[in-house]
């Protein structure tokens, strides 16, 4: 028993660990262990869902200009990295339309945007051009545009 009780009192008297890096939280913990395990896809689909989800805009971030600065010594490669500044978040603009294709195309605005009635969809087929669909990924706004031309629109990426 001497050697049971002297364990606890030599803990107590060193200095108390440090405390955890991780949330205190155990859910929070268990949601970041969990993400951590995720492969660069479905952290990215993860991603794609949450802002979906919780109706969250793309927006520049100020931390794209504080990476610079905190890696100074890549200098010789910032030039590499600044060439392939391809766009990725697109907006889909309705530029014209065949006449004869206009009836599938108000059909298909009433069913892309939720909100709009019958009238509603005519009227901004009939007001081009017109945005119909922002911030969205690459493949999503190439596939709205695809379809868009095989109904007889004039369809943009901005």
């Amino acid at each position: 028993m001497a050697s049971t009780s002297a364990a606890p009192a030599a803990a107590s008297s060193s200095t108390p660990p440090p405390p955890p890096s991780s949330p205190l939280n155990p859910k929070i913990d268990k949601l970041v262990d969990e993400i951590s395990g995720l492969t660069l896809l479905q952290a990215a689909d993860l991603v794609s869902l949450l802002k979906s989800r919780l109706n969250i805009q793309d927006i520049a971030l100020p931390a794209a200009s504080a990476a610079p600065a905190a890696a100074p010594v890549a200098e010789d490669d910032a030039p590499v990295e600044e060439k392939p500044k391809e766009k990725t978040i697109f907006n889909v603009k309705l530029e014209a339309f065949d006449a004869a294709s206009k009836a599938k195309i108000i059909k298909e605005i009433k069913a892309l945007i939720p909100n709009l009635n019958l009238m509603e969809a005519k009227k901004f087929v009939e007001s081009l051009p017109r945005v119909m669909k922002e911030n969205l990924p690459k493949e999503e706004a190439e596939k709205l545009k695809e379809t868009f031309v095989a109904l007889g629109a004039t369809v943009t990426l901005e």
